[in-house]
């Protein structure tokens, strides 16, 4: 809670003002993008969007790589987490009239998902279609347990 007027010679007496302003600070720097150029590959932001999804038996795993080439990506398991990392490589050449623009972009990304469960590699499947990776981590067979109802008595009062 802040006073409403600053005493002490203009001075706040919340001593904690100093770090709410650094913090504030802080968030609204969080996530900004640095300027990139204006070539196709400036999209890539260096992390990839995934969306993460739990079926019965198997956890799904969508990252969306544009650009990315197949040979560029690696799946790999480390302890209970799934690694997916990978680089993209990009060089655009435009020629007009009396100038010629060559860019080259290089964005290497690293995403971690961690799991439930310590995953076994020969239950996990990978495939790349059109730059969209899925990776499905099939449960260990404790974990793909059958749904049981339990009964709702009423209370009983003594």
């Amino acid at each position: 809670m802040r006073l409403p007027v600053p005493m002490f010679g203009g001075r706040d007496l919340d001593p904690f003002e100093g770090f709410r302003r650094s913090f504030d600070d802080l968030l609204s720097d969080f996530g900004r993008r640095l300027p990139v150029s204006w070539s196709p590959a400036a999209d890539f932001n260096g992390l990839a969007a995934l969306d993460i999804g739990e079926t019965k038996d198997a956890v799904e795993i969508t990252a969306e790589l544009p650009g990315v080439e197949e040979a560029d990506v690696k799946v790999s398991v480390d302890g209970q987490s799934i690694v997916i990392s990978g680089e993209k490589k990009s060089e655009s050449e435009r020629k007009d009239k009396a100038w010629q623009v060559v860019e080259r972009s290089y964005g290497a990304f690293r995403r971690v998902v961690p799991l439930t469960f310590m995953p076994d590699a020969a239950k996990i499947q990978a495939t790349f279609d059109k730059g969209v990776l899925r990776v499905t981590v099939g449960k260990p067979p404790e974990m793909v347990a059958s749904k049981v109802e339990i009964p709702i008595g009423k209370t009983q009062t003594h």
